[in-house]
């Protein structure tokens, strides 16, 4: 009798140590994301959008659309639609169907939107099955909040994942090449419950941010009201976005947001590709209040970082010393503009038959249009190019 029941039990464990050896494997295979591993933010073929001014990318961003549809950010080659309010520095390269310069049309962005396609069917249950539900684990099939999951991969019951109510920590166990897959039939939420309440993704005992994925099906919203940190490479069908419009906040993403078929929405976010160093912190800018000259002849000096809005809408001059914030000049009369731009990001406009003349010593970006008859002097002697459009149709690009 004894010996019968000593077999049973080992039968018993070895069933079980069985199941559990077949439910693990899947997350053992590392993920390969080909050309695509340098992006972090890809926009499918609608683009990208940056909202805010603290938005930062360490590493490449893509879309396999016209640079039209990239808006609010510049790296070292072109400035990507930016305004006073909205400018997100690229430390890499910016990746369109026509962009960089030099690069042959469409091929990097093509090639990485073909590596995001075969790495997200690559993460999907028909290639790793077995995926783990994690109300077998107690709580929530859907919730990731609150949690301290080992590695292996997870297949949301109800479609959806949600990380509400506390942070989720990956634990590598002391694994260094631990990897954790999430799949998801829909939707991944970030943050909560209530807008209010950003959550994290933590990483101990040697998890890396590299091993972690999130494929998608639907959208990905990561932290609506700013704040928290997640962590990983999100893989998404039908867009990502963080924070929402007007957050101040940062949210921050070690990982990447690569999106196949919409556009990825950024406010105040900063991206931090895995493997890619991280580029020089600028100081935050505080935005005070514009100073409007109304009046002819009026001097505007910037010595702290203000937003300064500048307009002649008749005559007299206008002269602006900027060594702060961002700068924006509207000539439509028949007065003269004289800047002097050591601070931030110019946009000048020049509707009318005045003068505008520009010295300029800033890194930031500057664009200037010209559709009026008066004339515009650059003198430039920053990092990035400016842009002037004039009422010809064509584009002069400087320096």
């Amino acid at each position: 009798m004894k010996s019968y029941t000593g077999t049973k039990s080992y039968l018993a464990c070895m069933s079980l140590l069985s199941l559990f050896a077949f439910s693990q494997p899947a997350a053992a295979a590392p993920v390969t994301l080909g050309s695509a591993a340098p992006f972090g933010i890809f926009g499918g073929g609608a683009g990208m959008t940056n909202q805010g001014l603290y938005t930062v990318i360490n590493g490449d961003i893509g879309t396999t659309a016209d640079t039209t549809l990239v808006t609010g950010f510049h790296d070292l080659n072109a400035v990507f639609t930016e305004t006073p309010k909205n400018i997100g520095r690229v430390n890499g390269t910016v990746h369109t169907a026509v962009a960089p310069a030099g690069s042959v049309p469409n091929a990097i962005a093509a090639a990485a939107a073909l590596d995001i396609e075969t790495a997200f069917t690559g993460l999907s249950p028909a290639a790793l099955p077995g995926g783990i539900d994690v109300s077998s684990l107690g709580g929530g099939a859907g919730e990731l909040g609150n949690r301290t999951l080992a590695p292996g991969v997870y297949k949301s019951a109800p479609g959806t994942y949600a990380i509400q109510g506390g942070d989720l920590t990956l634990d590598a166990q002391g694994d260094p090449n631990a990897i954790w897959v999430f799949q998801m039939a829909t939707s991944l939420l970030v943050g909560g419950p209530g807008a209010a309440f950003p959550q994290s993704v933590h990483l101990v005992n040697g998890a890396q941010a590299k091993n972690v994925f999130w494929q998608v099906g639907s959208a990905a919203t990561i932290n609506a009201a700013g704040g928290g940190t997640m962590a990983g490479t999100i893989i998404a069908s039908s867009g990502i976005s963080t924070s929402t419009a007007g957050n101040v906040d940062v949210v921050t993403l070690n990982g990447r947001a690569l999106v196949m078929h919409a556009s990825a929405t950024l406010v105040n976010t900063t991206v931090n590709v895995p493997g890619v160093a991280s580029g020089p912190v600028e100081p935050p800018i505080v935005v005070d209040p514009p100073v409007i000259p109304t009046a002819p002849g009026v001097t505007v000096t910037g010595t702290h970082a203000a937003d300064v809005v500048a307009t002649a809408a008749t005559g007299g001059i206008i002269n602006v010393e900027n060594n702060g914030g961002h700068v924006a000049v509207t000539e439509n009369g028949t007065g003269t503009i004289n800047i002097t731009n050591n601070g931030q990001l110019l946009t000048v406009t020049n509707t009318g038959n005045g003068v505008v003349s520009i010295n300029n010593t800033s890194s930031a970006a500057v664009t200037v249009t010209n559709t009026g008859n008066g004339n515009i002097t650059v003198n430039a002697s920053g990092l990035l190019p400016i842009t002037l459009t004039y009422a010809d149709g064509l584009d002069h690009v400087y320096p």
